[in-house]
C-alpha cells in the first residue's frame, strides 16, 4: 500500500498519439514520489509492415521499433532534465499482455494509461487496451481521459482526492489507497458515496441524505480512514446517476484525482454494463485512479494455483 502511494515505479502505456496528454501527468507524478518512468509502447501485429518502391508490403520490425524510439526519446530527456530516471520501452505484442509482464519485469507500483471519450458511431467508448488493462492489472492504474487537464496550482490551493465508494467490505482497500494518496499530496479528501434518487427512496420510506443509513456507515469509515491517515476526511452523499453525480462533485471540488471504488470482475461488468465506469473514465476533468477488489485478486489466484496443480 505505502509503495503504491508512493510509487517507486511508474509504467506510462502510449500509443505514442497521446503522449502529449499523457506525460505532464506522469512527470507530475513521478516528480512528487522521486519515481523512476518506464514509457512503454507496444507494436500490434501488423503494425510493422512497410511498403517498398514498388508498393509492395514487406515486414519490417526494426524500422518500426525505432520510429517508436524516437518518439519516445524526447519524453525521456525532459524527464531526465527534471532529475528523474526514465526508460523507453517498445514491445511487439498483444498491447495488455505486454503492458502486464513489462509491468511485472520492472516491478512497477502504478500503470498509467489513456482513454477515448467517443467511437465514431457516437458511442462511449473506453478503449480495448484499457478495459482489459483494468480487468486484469492487480494495481493502481490510473487513466487519463481526453478532458483530463492539469490544475493551475498556488500556494493559496487545496488539492481535492476524491474517493467514490460503494461502502461493501471489500472496498476498504481503495478507500486505504485514496487515504494514502491524499496524505502524499497534502489534500483533503471526501468520501462520495451516491444514493438512488430522493423519490424512489422517499417511496419505500428510507431515511435519505444526512439521515441515511449509508450517511452513518461513511461517517464510521471517515473516522477509521481519518485515524489511519491523520488527514481532513469529509464524508459526502448524493442522490442520482452514479456517473453523472461523481463528475459533478470532482468538477465542484476540483479534484486533483478521482479513486473508484475497487472493482472485481463481476462488479466490473456490471458497471461497464450501465457505463457508469466509461462515462467517469472518457469525461473525468482529472486523472482516475482505480483498483480491483480483494475478492477478484483472491478468485485469480486461486485459479492460478489450480492451473499449476492440474
Amino acid at each position: 500500500m505505502d509503495r503504491w502511494a508512493h510509487p517507486a515505479v511508474l509504467l506510462v502505456a502510449t500509443d505514442l498519439s497521446d503522449l502529449d496528454r499523457l506525460m505532464p501527468f506522469a512527470l507530475k507524478q513521478a516528480g512528487e514520489s522521486g519515481a523512476r518512468l518506464i514509457l512503454l509502447h507496444v507494436l500490434a501485429a501488423g503494425a510493422a509492415v512497410a511498403m517498398d518502391a514498388v508498393g509492395m508490403p514487406y515486414y519490417d520490425p526494426s524500422g518500426a521499433l525505432e520510429f517508436a524510439a524516437r518518439e519516445l526519446e524526447p519524453w525521456c530527456e525532459i524527464a531526465r532534465r527534471q532529475e528523474l530516471v526514465c526508460n523507453a520501452v517498445v514491445r511487439e505484442g498483444t498491447a495488455a499482455h505486454e503492458i502486464r509482464e513489462v509491468a511485472r519485469q520492472f516491478h512497477a507500483d502504478r500503470v498509467l494509461l489513456g482513454t477515448r471519450s467517443r467511437s465514431k458511431l457516437g458511442k462511449l467508448l473506453l478503449g480495448s487496451v484499457a478495459e482489459q488493462v483494468l480487468r486484469s492489472v492487480n494495481l493502481p492504474v490510473i487513466t487519463v481521459g481526453p478532458e483530463a487537464h492539469l490544475p493551475v496550482d498556488s500556494d493559496s490551493s487545496e488539492r481535492v482526492v476524491l474517493h467514490a465508494t460503494t461502502l461493501r467490505e471489500t472496498s476498504r482497500p481503495s478507500a486505504a489507497l485514496a487515504c494514502r494518496v491524499a496524505a502524499s499530496l497534502k489534500a483533503r479528501l471526501v468520501l462520495l458515496h451516491i444514493l438512488p434518487p430522493i423519490d424512489e427512496m422517499e417511496r419505500q420510506g428510507l431515511p435519505t441524505g444526512l439521515d441515511s443509513a449509508a450517511m452513518h456507515e461513511l461517517q464510521l469509515l471517515s473516522a477509521a480512514t481519518r485515524t489511519g491517515c491523520c488527514l481532513t476526511v469529509e464524508p459526502r452523499v448524493v442522490h442520482g446517476n452514479p456517473s453523472i453525480e461523481i463528475l459533478a462533485e470532482s468538477v465542484e471540488q476540483k479534484a486533483s484525482l478521482i479513486v473508484l471504488g475497487a472493482m472485481d470482475h463481476t462488479t466490473f461488468d456490471n458497471l461497464t454494463h450501465d457505463r457508469t465506469i466509461y462515462k467517469v473514465l472518457a469525461h473525468a476533468r482529472c486523472p482516475v485512479l482505480t483498483l480491483r477488489e480483494p475478492l477478484g485478486l483472491a478468485a485469480e489466484a486461486e485459479a492460478d494455483r489450480l492451473a499449476v496443480r492440474d
